[in-house]
């Protein structure tokens, strides 16, 4: 049930709630602050003081007397209760008394603070909050009201506190980089041969590949001043501010040249323009043609060295990729198997480790992973040590961080009924069987039936060798018949199926038709792309590029192998029933094999097999 969100008050609640506060404090305590300089006196000190000429002025009232004394250095008004004396107007006038209003001796510098600095103060801050307030409710944050100001942060060489030797898994990235380094630290060497520096610098990669991690590297090991700014904090709810903001970053760098200026996600300002009528978004294209003025308006020989990063290169404007801007491409791709080995290792040297940690396994279950979850990988075991009461990491926590991150966390709390059980060990060791009888596949590392939080009930995890960059035809088709052994375990054993097998199917379904669309693995299209592709580090989404009988076509084509790919699978399966019952009735008892237990078992049964 989603919870009903309590709709914001208008603007005019909190200013009229400012006001009624100022009126209180006005009418409650100012005159209690005045009061404070009123003192009552007995009636009898009010008769001596008059006797003795210590009177100046009196207030004669109802109820009360209040009279200033004749010294002036005295700070108090006095007040005494009226009392039954008919001669005391006489004696009043005798003693040269004034009467009338009593006013009150006030000091000059509390008068001049409670009168002109107070209020000033209190309507600052009513302005100050209302502002805030304005720029919220504006939606352009905290700086939505600061004209033409860049809002970079500056760091210098101990803040960003980041070297090459912080950053791995991206040897070709840091190469490329080093000669700005080098250029920064002896610009002489270049200037003497007439080489000039590139302007600018493009890192271009998927998310958490260490794209910034690079860019505060590159400032660390030149020791110079870093300005770092998202091209987010310059788009402005005002048209011009973001050019503005672009005059004044590049103003403050030329300033403390030698340096390097770092924009993050570039691609917000550097979309391509619009070449319609209309135009695109004005505020943004203004910014992006400042940005684009600036880079050819400074001289790169001083030392500015401008860096950006993006996930979307394909959006970017063609004019910002031109020589004399970014004038070189840095792709930062996602680390290979060394590459992950090394990234590990640079982040378990913040952590205690045991003795025996082999890194090697632990990179070549993450194929894929950036960097980033590499270092999420690295803190999730960490956090288990903790949990299991061990002053250290192991390999164990290592291992099961790697399940957390691909599947989530155990459900341990879950239960299951026993038939579902016995269909989820099945349709796993039905992964796992195909899998092995194939020539083409990974060997599998492990198989559970422990769900886990990702709405999983089980799963089969296969690990290579060796690190793969690319999969044959054959390698495709034994993949896809793996995800059909699941399902396929299902009907040969319990004559239906279940739901288990959704993910299987959409993975064989997406994996087939890339094979089909952009592999060119068929006889029927052959050599022809038939997608485009999108944002390639975004997940590569794909658009067809055909026609609709085209489309049909693919579409039989795709379920025609995975048809094939199926029978394939309940062919191996029902050539090895009685290993199947074997492996299954082994995981519901332990509800995890390792991949060592599955191939004992598997030469066990093919040793009893052959004999």
């Amino acid at each position: 049930m989603n919870e009903q969100k309590t709709p914001k008050k208008p603007l005019i609640f909190y200013v009229v709630l400012c006001f009624l506060a100022l009126m209180i404090f006005n009418a409650l305590f100012v005159p209690m602050m005045q009061n404070m300089r009123i003192k009552e006196v007995s009636y009898n000190t009010f008769v001596q003081m008059l006797n003795d000429g210590e009177i100046s002025q009196v207030e004669y009232e109802d109820s009360q007397i209040v009279f200033a004394p004749s010294d002036k250095e005295d700070p108090y008004i006095y007040m005494t209760v009226t009392m039954p004396d008919i001669d005391i107007t006489n004696r009043l006038i005798d003693a040269g008394v004034d009467f009338g209003r009593v006013q009150e001796k006030s000091n000059p510098l509390l008068s001049f603070l409670l009168t002109w600095i107070l209020p000033v103060i209190l309507m600052s801050l009513v302005g100050f909050w209302m502002m805030r307030m304005l720029q919220k409710r504006m939606g352009g944050g905290p700086n939505a009201m600061t004209f033409g100001k860049a809002n970079a942060k500056v760091y210098v060489e101990a803040q960003t506190g980041k070297t090459f030797a912080d950053v791995a898994g991206e040897d070709e990235a840091k190469e490329a980089l080093k000669e700005i380094v080098d250029f920064l630290h002896n610009p002489k060497k270049y200037e003497s041969i007439g080489a000039t520096m590139p302007k600018g610098a493009l890192l271009v990669g998927p998310p958490g590949t260490g794209k910034t991690l690079l860019a505060k590297a590159v400032a660390g090991e030149a020791r110079v001043p870093f300005f770092s700014i998202s091209g987010s904090e310059f788009v402005e709810m005002f048209v011009g501010m973001g050019a503005a903001k672009v005059r004044d970053l590049f103003k403050q760098a030329q300033e403390k040249a030698p340096c390097i200026v770092f924009i993050d996600e570039i691609d917000t300002i550097g979309k391509k323009r619009d070449a319609g009528i209309m135009g695109g978004n004005d505020e943004r294209e203004q910014t992006l043609n400042q940005l684009l003025t600036e880079m050819d308006g400074f001289d790169g020989r001083k030392g500015v060295v401008i860096l950006a990063a993006t996930n979307r290169p394909d959006s970017l404007d063609p004019a910002l990729l031109r020589p004399g801007r970014f004038d070189r491409r840095i792709p930062v791709e996602l680390p290979d198997l060394a590459g992950r080995e090394a990234i590990l290792k640079v982040h378990a040297k913040q952590v205690k480790l045991e003795d025996n940690i082999d890194f090697n396994t632990v990179a070549r279950a993450t194929a894929g992973a950036s960097g980033a979850e590499l270092a999420n990988i690295v803190n999730e075991a960490a956090l288990r040590a903790v949990r299991c009461g061990r002053s250290a990491v192991s390999q164990e926590d290592l291992e099961e961080s790697v399940e957390v991150v691909i599947a989530g966390y155990q459900r341990k709390s879950a239960v299951i009924p026993q038939k579902e059980r016995e269909i989820v060990a099945y349709h796993e060791v039905g992964h796992a069987l195909v899998a092995a009888r194939q020539s083409n596949s990974a060997p599998v590392h492990k198989i559970t039936i422990v769900p886990r939080t990702s709405g999983a009930l089980g799963y089969t995890l296969q690990v290579s060798e060796d690190e793969q960059v690319l999969m044959s035809k054959e390698e495709i088709l034994s993949k896809i018949a793996t995800f059909t052994g699941g399902r396929a375990a299902e009907e040969l054993i319990f004559k239906t199926c279940t739901s288990g097998a959704s993910n299987d199917i959409e993975q064989a379904t997406k994996l087939t038709r890339s094979m089909v669309t952009q592999l060119g693995m068929t006889d029927d299209f052959d050599m022809t792309a038939l997608v485009t592709v999108s944002n390639q580090y975004l997940g590569g989404d794909t658009s067809m590029a055909c026609s609709e009988q085209t489309a049909a076509k693919i579409d039989e084509k795709v379920i025609s192998i995975i048809r094939d790919a199926h029978k394939k699978a309940l062919k191996i399966l029902s050539d090895n029933e009685p290993l199947l019952h074997q492996l299954a009735k082994f995981l519901l008892e332990k509800e995890t094999i390792t991949g060592e237990q599955f191939m004992s078992i598997l030469e066990e049964y093919d040793r009893q097999a052959n004999s």
